[in-house]
């Protein structure tokens, strides 16, 4: 049986280094197979994860022998912690391995939003030759605001910066004092949505942030601001959020996460037909770059858990 259990997609290079030292079970389908799960838990001393497979207490009590649980991201809200530290089970998470493709990937819906062309090549295609009306907005001059201003916002931050964006920023959890206010306005959540162009989110998603962005929120910001969530999903009322987004009230928005995951065509439907809308399936963090190496950081700190050589 297994010592360590692989449940969702991970680097093959990175598995195979596990494999050579332990019994390893590297199966991505395993997250949507619960039964077959638990069954392979019972010998397990190590469980890797991405965001959907949900560690909570039924499925710790699965595994008795659970020493460790690896996450091949950053988000922790698919894992009860604390049930974890009462059976005494360590979490890791790949803190910062993914920080890059997030940062590329607002600074990049940023650029596609305001541009505002790229969205549109059926119609050039279609010989309609639209040019005065693709004429849209460049990135530099802006003001980007950034909701949480932890390591990823301050990766965008400085890639903002070297663009020649203005930052601000607010998170009440970061100290005055900290290096990355040297480039952003340290301000409130009311002026950030003010102030700002763009403004992309970058907390987790906690009681106090749950619908943060509602249809107050939404309507407190420019009238052509564009809105980025790379975080997570139902910090944004998704709802309120298609309707500002057909009513004209916003510039735009990229939504890489959802409040359920993944994203039904049913609870997809709210953003039929809108055309300044990106959609993309929870994969800002994921590049084969990053995930190369939040695969081998989490397969390092299993194998160092597990009193093996890396």
């Amino acid at each position: 049986m297994a010592e360590i259990v692989i449940t969702e997609f991970m680097d093959e290079a990175a598995v195979a280094r596990l494999a050579q030292a332990h019994d390893t079970l590297y199966d991505p389908k395993l997250v949507d197979d619960p039964a077959t799960l638990h069954t392979h838990l019972a010998s397990a001393r190590a469980l890797i994860v991405r965001n959907r497979t949900q560690v909570r207490e039924t499925l710790l009590g699965m595994g008795p022998k659970l020493r460790v649980v690896g996450r091949l991201g950053v988000g922790l809200d698919n894992i009860d912690t604390g049930a974890c530290k009462a059976r005494s089970v360590k979490v890791i998470p790949a803190t910062g391995a993914n920080d890059l493709s997030v940062a590329e990937y607002v600074i990049t819906s940023a650029l596609m939003l305001l541009r505002g062309a790229y969205l549109r090549s059926a119609e050039v295609a279609s010989g309609a030759w639209p040019r005065q009306s693709m004429m849209g907005r460049e990135l530099a001059g802006k003001t980007i605001g950034l909701v949480g201003y932890g390591s990823i916002a301050r990766e965008v931050a400085w890639r903002a910066h070297m663009m020649g964006m203005q930052i601000v920023a607010y998170d009440p959890y970061l100290m005055a004092d900290h290096p990355g206010w040297q480039i952003a306005r340290n301000v409130s959540l009311d002026a950030v949505l003010d102030l700002s162009d763009v403004v992309s989110l970058h907390t987790p998603l906690t009681d106090a942030t749950k619908n943060m962005i509602d249809a107050k929120a939404l309507a407190a910001m420019k009238p052509d601001a564009i809105l980025i969530n790379a975080a997570r999903g139902g910090i944004v009322d998704e709802a309120a959020l298609a309707d500002a987004l057909k009513a004209g009230k916003l510039g735009g928005a990229a939504l890489d996460v959802f409040e359920t995951e993944p994203l039904s065509a049913e609870a997809g439907e709210k953003f039929r037909g809108i055309a300044n809308l990106v959609l993309t399936p929870h994969v800002a963090g994921v590049t084969g770059e990053s995930n190369e190496r939040v695969s081998h950081m989490i397969a390092d700190k299993v194998l160092e858990a597990l009193g093996s050589k890396a």
